[in-house]
Protein backbone atom coordinates (compact mmCIF):
# COMPACT_ATOMS: atom_id res chain seq x y z
CA UNK A 1 0.00 0.00 0.00
CA UNK A 2 1.60 3.25 -1.15
CA UNK A 3 2.18 5.95 1.43
CA UNK A 4 1.16 8.49 -1.22
CA UNK A 5 -2.50 7.53 -0.72
CA UNK A 6 -2.31 9.38 2.61
CA UNK A 7 -0.92 12.55 1.02
CA UNK A 8 -4.30 14.23 0.80
CA UNK A 9 -3.63 17.87 1.67
CA UNK A 10 -2.66 20.52 -0.86
CA UNK A 11 -0.73 23.67 -0.07
CA UNK A 12 -4.02 25.58 -0.18
CA UNK A 13 -5.56 23.21 2.37
CA UNK A 14 -2.60 23.77 4.70
CA UNK A 15 -2.94 27.53 4.24
CA UNK A 16 -6.62 27.42 5.17
CA UNK A 17 -5.90 25.24 8.19
CA UNK A 18 -3.13 27.60 9.34
CA UNK A 19 -5.36 30.62 8.85
CA UNK A 20 -8.25 29.11 10.82
CA UNK A 21 -5.91 28.15 13.69
CA UNK A 22 -4.48 31.66 13.70
CA UNK A 23 -7.93 33.29 13.81
CA UNK A 24 -9.00 31.02 16.66
CA UNK A 25 -5.82 31.79 18.60
CA UNK A 26 -5.92 35.56 18.15
CA UNK A 27 -9.63 35.74 18.93
CA UNK A 28 -9.04 33.98 22.23
CA UNK A 29 -5.96 36.06 23.09
CA UNK A 30 -7.73 39.34 22.35
CA UNK A 31 -11.31 38.78 23.46
CA UNK A 32 -11.31 35.85 25.90
CA UNK A 33 -8.24 36.45 28.08
CA UNK A 34 -9.20 35.59 31.65
CA UNK A 35 -12.52 34.11 30.58
CA UNK A 36 -13.78 31.46 33.05
CA UNK A 37 -15.85 29.60 30.45
CA UNK A 38 -15.18 25.89 31.05
CA UNK A 39 -15.25 23.37 28.21
CA UNK A 40 -14.56 20.22 30.23
CA UNK A 41 -12.88 18.89 33.38
CA UNK A 42 -10.66 15.90 34.05
CA UNK A 43 -9.79 15.21 37.64
CA UNK A 44 -8.85 18.46 39.31
CA UNK A 45 -8.00 20.11 36.00
CA UNK A 46 -10.28 22.56 34.25
CA UNK A 47 -9.93 23.27 30.53
CA UNK A 48 -11.35 26.67 29.65
CA UNK A 49 -12.51 27.81 26.24
CA UNK A 50 -9.64 30.30 26.26
CA UNK A 51 -7.00 27.60 26.80
CA UNK A 52 -8.56 25.24 24.26
CA UNK A 53 -8.56 27.96 21.59
CA UNK A 54 -5.00 29.02 22.39
CA UNK A 55 -3.81 25.42 22.16
CA UNK A 56 -5.48 25.12 18.76
CA UNK A 57 -3.65 28.25 17.71
CA UNK A 58 -0.24 26.70 18.46
CA UNK A 59 -0.51 24.85 15.14
CA UNK A 60 -0.60 28.04 13.10
CA UNK A 61 3.05 29.14 13.13
CA UNK A 62 4.57 25.70 12.32
CA UNK A 63 2.19 25.46 9.36
CA UNK A 64 2.99 28.96 8.12
CA UNK A 65 6.71 28.27 8.51
CA UNK A 66 6.43 25.05 6.51
CA UNK A 67 4.46 26.84 3.79
CA UNK A 68 7.16 29.50 3.68
CA UNK A 69 9.86 26.92 2.97
CA UNK A 70 7.67 25.36 0.28
CA UNK A 71 7.09 28.78 -1.24
CA UNK A 72 10.82 29.43 -1.24
CA UNK A 73 11.49 26.15 -3.06
CA UNK A 74 8.82 26.67 -5.72
CA UNK A 75 8.45 30.41 -6.27
CA UNK A 76 9.21 31.78 -9.72
CA UNK A 77 10.74 34.94 -8.27
CA UNK A 78 12.49 34.79 -4.92
CA UNK A 79 12.94 38.56 -4.96
CA UNK A 80 9.23 39.21 -5.47
CA UNK A 81 8.35 36.70 -2.76
CA UNK A 82 10.67 38.41 -0.28
CA UNK A 83 9.36 41.87 -1.14
CA UNK A 84 5.79 40.65 -0.58
CA UNK A 85 6.69 39.35 2.87
CA UNK A 86 8.41 42.60 3.83
CA UNK A 87 5.56 44.71 2.46
CA UNK A 88 2.96 42.84 4.49
CA UNK A 89 5.21 43.00 7.56
CA UNK A 90 5.18 46.79 7.25
CA UNK A 91 1.45 46.95 6.47
CA UNK A 92 0.63 44.73 9.44
CA UNK A 93 2.64 46.67 11.99
CA UNK A 94 0.03 49.33 12.77
CA UNK A 95 -2.84 46.81 13.15
CA UNK A 96 -0.52 44.63 15.26
CA UNK A 97 0.33 47.52 17.59
CA UNK A 98 -3.30 48.60 17.90
CA UNK A 99 -4.54 45.07 18.59
CA UNK A 100 -2.02 44.57 21.39
CA UNK A 101 -1.89 47.97 23.10
CA UNK A 102 -4.62 50.16 21.63
CA UNK A 103 -1.83 52.59 20.65
CA UNK A 104 0.56 53.05 17.75
CA UNK A 105 3.50 51.60 19.71
CA UNK A 106 4.40 48.10 20.85
CA UNK A 107 7.84 46.75 21.70
CA UNK A 108 7.36 43.56 19.66
CA UNK A 109 6.94 43.28 15.90
CA UNK A 110 4.45 41.12 14.01
CA UNK A 111 5.12 37.61 12.77
CA UNK A 112 5.57 38.68 9.14
CA UNK A 113 8.96 40.08 10.18
CA UNK A 114 9.92 36.66 11.54
CA UNK A 115 8.80 35.02 8.32
CA UNK A 116 10.71 37.59 6.26
CA UNK A 117 13.92 37.13 8.25
CA UNK A 118 13.59 33.35 8.04
CA UNK A 119 13.05 33.67 4.29
CA UNK A 120 16.14 35.88 4.03
CA UNK A 121 18.05 33.13 5.82
CA UNK A 122 16.90 30.58 3.24
CA UNK A 123 17.99 32.91 0.44
CA UNK A 124 21.40 33.24 2.08
CA UNK A 125 21.77 29.46 2.35
CA UNK A 126 21.05 29.09 -1.35
CA UNK A 127 23.07 32.08 -2.56
CA UNK A 128 26.18 31.07 -0.57
CA UNK A 129 25.68 27.31 -0.95
CA UNK A 130 29.33 26.88 -1.97
CA UNK A 131 30.70 28.95 0.90
CA UNK A 132 29.89 27.63 4.39
CA UNK A 133 31.55 30.58 6.13
CA UNK A 134 29.37 33.12 4.34
CA UNK A 135 26.31 30.99 5.02
CA UNK A 136 27.10 30.95 8.73
CA UNK A 137 27.88 34.69 8.82
CA UNK A 138 24.65 35.55 7.01
CA UNK A 139 22.54 33.39 9.32
CA UNK A 140 24.29 34.87 12.35
CA UNK A 141 23.61 38.45 11.21
CA UNK A 142 19.94 37.66 10.60
CA UNK A 143 19.83 35.95 14.00
CA UNK A 144 21.01 39.18 15.63
CA UNK A 145 18.50 41.24 13.65
CA UNK A 146 15.73 38.90 14.83
CA UNK A 147 16.94 39.24 18.42
CA UNK A 148 16.97 43.05 18.41
CA UNK A 149 13.75 43.37 16.41
CA UNK A 150 11.72 41.35 18.95
CA UNK A 151 9.46 39.94 16.27
CA UNK A 152 6.72 37.47 17.17
CA UNK A 153 8.12 33.94 17.80
CA UNK A 154 11.55 35.59 17.69
CA UNK A 155 14.67 33.46 17.67
CA UNK A 156 12.70 30.24 18.07
CA UNK A 157 10.62 31.04 14.99
CA UNK A 158 13.66 32.05 12.94
CA UNK A 159 15.55 28.89 13.89
CA UNK A 160 12.48 26.76 13.25
CA UNK A 161 12.25 28.02 9.65
CA UNK A 162 15.93 27.31 8.99
CA UNK A 163 15.55 23.84 10.53
CA UNK A 164 12.53 23.00 8.35
CA UNK A 165 14.49 23.87 5.23
CA UNK A 166 17.70 22.11 6.27
CA UNK A 167 15.82 18.86 7.08
CA UNK A 168 13.27 19.04 4.25
CA UNK A 169 14.32 15.62 2.91
CA UNK A 170 14.19 13.96 6.34
CA UNK A 171 10.58 14.31 7.54
CA UNK A 172 10.92 12.08 10.61
CA UNK A 173 14.00 13.92 11.94
CA UNK A 174 12.37 17.21 10.95
CA UNK A 175 9.26 16.42 13.01
CA UNK A 176 11.24 15.21 16.06
CA UNK A 177 13.56 18.20 16.09
CA UNK A 178 10.65 20.51 15.30
CA UNK A 179 8.84 19.35 18.45
CA UNK A 180 11.98 20.19 20.43
CA UNK A 181 11.96 23.70 18.95
CA UNK A 182 8.34 24.03 20.01
CA UNK A 183 8.87 22.65 23.52
CA UNK A 184 7.45 25.79 25.15
CA UNK A 185 4.31 25.33 23.03
CA UNK A 186 4.58 21.56 22.62
CA UNK A 187 1.11 21.07 21.23
CA UNK A 188 2.31 22.89 18.11
CA UNK A 189 4.11 19.67 17.24
CA UNK A 190 0.74 18.31 16.14
CA UNK A 191 1.18 20.52 13.07
CA UNK A 192 3.54 17.87 11.70
CA UNK A 193 0.54 15.58 11.18
CA UNK A 194 -1.02 17.75 8.41
CA UNK A 195 2.47 18.70 7.22
CA UNK A 196 3.20 15.04 6.53
CA UNK A 197 -0.13 14.67 4.74
CA UNK A 198 0.95 17.36 2.25
CA UNK A 199 0.93 16.10 -1.32
CA UNK A 200 3.13 18.75 -2.90
CA UNK A 201 0.37 20.40 -4.97
CA UNK A 202 -0.63 24.06 -4.81
CA UNK A 203 -4.38 23.55 -4.60
CA UNK A 204 -6.92 26.23 -5.41
CA UNK A 205 -4.93 29.29 -4.23
CA UNK A 206 -3.19 30.03 -7.50
CA UNK A 207 -4.08 33.49 -8.75
CA UNK A 208 -2.20 36.59 -7.49
CA UNK A 209 -5.51 37.93 -6.15
CA UNK A 210 -6.12 34.90 -3.90
CA UNK A 211 -2.47 34.84 -2.85
CA UNK A 212 -2.49 38.45 -1.66
CA UNK A 213 -5.99 38.12 -0.23
CA UNK A 214 -4.62 35.31 1.92
CA UNK A 215 -1.80 37.58 3.10
CA UNK A 216 -4.24 40.40 3.76
CA UNK A 217 -6.24 38.31 6.22
CA UNK A 218 -3.50 38.93 8.78
CA UNK A 219 -3.62 42.75 9.06
CA UNK A 220 -7.37 42.88 8.41
CA UNK A 221 -8.29 40.45 11.20
CA UNK A 222 -5.99 42.30 13.61
CA UNK A 223 -7.86 45.53 12.91
CA UNK A 224 -11.22 43.83 13.40
CA UNK A 225 -10.09 42.38 16.73
CA UNK A 226 -8.79 45.80 17.79
CA UNK A 227 -12.15 47.45 17.10
CA UNK A 228 -14.04 44.65 18.88
CA UNK A 229 -11.80 44.86 21.92
CA UNK A 230 -11.98 48.65 22.02
CA UNK A 231 -15.76 48.55 21.71
CA UNK A 232 -16.64 45.77 24.15
CA UNK A 233 -13.67 45.28 26.50
CA UNK A 234 -11.29 48.22 26.43
CA UNK A 235 -7.54 48.34 26.94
Amino acid sequence: MSENKYKILSGSALKCLAMVCMLIDHTAATLLAGSPITVFRYGDHIVTLYRLMRNCGRLAFPLFAFLLTEGFLHTRSKTRYGISLLLFALLSELPWNLEHTGTLLYQKQNVFFTLFLGYAGLCALEYFRDDRKKQFLSLAVLYLVTYFLHSDYGLTGYGFIIMLYALRTQPVVQALLGCCFLSSAWIGGLAFIPINLYNGTRGFIRSPFLKYAFYAVYPVHLLILYFLKARYIGF
